[in-house]
């Protein structure tokens, strides 16, 4: 991450290439029983403009953040600020309520300061996460490292 004072991300295009690695099986095939169907010229599509600055706003926003706490206070802050991060992103989430509700990082939300917003992904949740989330035999496949 460079250090820059930029307020909104530059309008850069995504690059052409997708991978099905994030859905792959033990064999390293599409695993279509666990997510779907998935049409590879969909992700390689062009997105509008605007897709492509919202995808980068939150790095940008952090970027700016952590270079104003850098001229203020120094380098100690963006570094103990980064630390407090990665010890709370690294703590066990508590699994979800019967997939009524997501598994959420309360610690991490304050550090970052999402713990007053409302986000789309707060009110609105897609079905087929919920239920994802709520499946309790993935989850402890995924735990006990047996997938």
């Amino acid at each position: 991450m460079e250090p820059s004072l930029h307020l909104v991300p530059s309008a850069s295009n995504a690059s052409g290439s997708v991978s099905i690695a994030s859905t792959a099986n033990s064999l390293g095939l599409h695993d279509a029983m666990r997510y779907g169907t998935r049409s590879l010229a969909a992700d390689v599509a062009p997105k509008h403009p605007l897709e492509n600055r919202l995808e980068g706003w939150e790095e940008t926003q952090e970027n700016l953040q952590m270079t104003l706490q850098r001229s203020m206070y120094g380098l100690h802050a963006p570094v103990r600020h980064m630390m407090e991060r990665n010890i709370v992103k690294q703590s066990p989430l508590p699994t979800s309520f019967g997939g009524f509700m997501r598994p959420s990082n309360l610690s991490l939300d304050i550090l970052m300061g999402k713990d007053e917003e409302i986000n789309f992904g707060d009110v609105l949740t897609d079905r087929v996460q919920t239920a994802e989330l709520g499946d309790f035999h993935t989850a402890m496949e995924k735990k006990m490292k047996a997938l």
